[in-house]
């Protein structure tokens, strides 16, 4: 299994931090290059507890599907969201916030496995964790930049 864990400081409070990494709005303009949008399950607003969303998104050329499943969250402190349908043999991104002098550390720990064996093992290595570590690094620059500005704009009032 292969493991990606980022840190992102983020000058903003960790309730607006929480809600916008579950926002699938958010989500979707951070990932305009993939073409990813949500087609089924929860497509728009904030993702809750239980609930499933699917994307779909055009990944190295091939447009995929992905169905992903909340199976815990502990607001505004945690939440994880495992696949439940695609193209990994398992997917698991853990969303973990915590404050620290009145900002928020984000936590993302995402844990994938390819299929394939040891060709899919090669692959990760090689490859696909590089592009997902790209990624979530945009999807982490949106999230931070959002946030920032809106906590600004509440400081302005």
């Amino acid at each position: 299994m292969s493991v990606i864990y980022l840190e992102t400081f983020i000058n903003a409070d960790r309730e607006i931090v929480f809600d916008l990494a579950r926002n699938i709005d958010l989500h979707q303009q951070s990932t305009s290059r993939t073409d990813e949008k949500a087609i089924a399950g929860r497509t728009s607003g904030l993702i809750e507890n239980n609930e499933t969303v699917t994307w779909r998104a055009k990944h190295l050329g091939i447009y995929q599907t992905l169905t992903t499943k909340i199976i815990s969250m502990e607001k505004p402190y945690r939440f994880t969201d495992e696949m439940q349908k695609g193209a990994f043999t398992s997917l698991r991104h853990q969303h973990i916030f915590k404050e620290i002098k009145g900002k928020t550390l984000m936590i993302d720990i995402f844990e994938f496995e390819s299929p394939l064996g040891i060709i899919g093992k090669i692959f990760n290595t090689l490859f696909l964790a590089g592009y997902l570590k790209t990624f979530l690094i945009e999807r982490n620059k949106l999230i931070k930049t959002t946030a920032e500005s809106l906590a600004s704009s509440k400081k302005a009032i």
